[in-house]
């Protein structure tokens, strides 16, 4: 099954999101160069503390904690070294360019914590073979939104349907290196791009993780506990369910769902183009 991540800093909804059986509660601190990206995006920008880490260590038995820091830059080295000390199992590298940006990063993790990339930029995609090369890489994340943004793509679920993640994926399994891809809401629900969709090219692509996205419990619209309580365990186990169902399918299945996502992604960029 998927690893499930789930970005909060709270540790009530934090152990809701562990007993619901979400794999990894993700705390994310980066922050710089993030408005610059997505000025005008209605994306969740967070700007979480070690603190926040801190907390949200104390909540946690079953889950591991994954923590985003901030793309290298002059404090990377003590950033990460408190996010450690602070009980991170997982440090995730944003927004990498270059090789070299990488091997600082793995040094300064320096095997202290599961290293995991988030590969979200075009020249992220043009270093990757020389990336490969590298020891210490645990996992790598595709990062679809900020990938679609620097490719100048309309959609940043295109990218599952125009051969940019089929390419990258087939290049980390060639290193056997686990890797996942976006993020995902839950199934059955009323969504242009339905979650049975991507799920399906979860599978197709060997993925292994996903981001619980904000559509599948926003939690800025939500304070009551119990109300999200449900909507973590309906979801979830909606979610396995349908997994369970994937795990049976056979290629010419993934190959049918991936033209129709193709024929949805078209049509949702064809009306995103119109928009403009």
């Amino acid at each position: 099954m998927l690893k499930y991540f789930y970005i909060t800093k709270d540790p009530e909804v934090a152990k809701i999101a562990q007993s619901a059986g979400v794999d990894r509660i993700f705390i994310d601190m980066e922050y710089i160069g993030k408005e610059l990206r997505q000025p005008q995006l209605d994306t969740v920008k967070n700007r979480h503390t070690v603190q926040d880490v801190k907390n949200v260590r104390k909540a946690l038995n079953k889950s591991e904690l994954l923590v985003r820091v901030n793309p290298i830059h002059a404090n990377s080295e003590n950033e990460i070294n408190e996010v450690i000390a602070a009980g991170a199992d997982v440090v995730m590298l944003p927004m990498w360019k270059s090789v070299e940006e990488v091997k600082a990063f793995l040094g300064n993790v320096a095997g202290r914590a599961k290293a995991m990339l988030l590969l979200e930029h075009k020249d992220a995609v043009s270093c990757l073979d020389e990336v490969l090369r590298l020891r210490g890489i645990d996992e790598i994340h595709i990062g679809l939104n900020d990938l679609y943004l620097s490719q100048k793509k309309t959609f940043m679920f295109e990218l599952l349907v125009d051969g940019t993640v089929d390419s990258v994926a087939e290049k980390i399994k060639e290193k056997g290196i686990p890797f996942g891809i976006g993020g995902v809401g839950a199934v059955k629900s009323n969504m242009t791009l339905p979650a049975e969709n991507i799920l399906a090219e979860h599978y197709r692509l060997g993925s292994s993780m996903a981001i619980l996205a904000r559509a599948f419990c926003d939690t800025s619209k939500r304070t009551d506990y119990s109300e999200i309580e449900k909507i973590f365990n309906k979801g979830i186990k909606a979610n396995r369910e349908y997994e369970a169902f994937l795990r049976k399918q056979d290629k010419p299945f993934f190959d049918e769902m991936h033209r129709e996502t193709e024929n949805v992604i078209e049509s949702i960029k064809i009306k995103i183009q119109e928009s403009r």
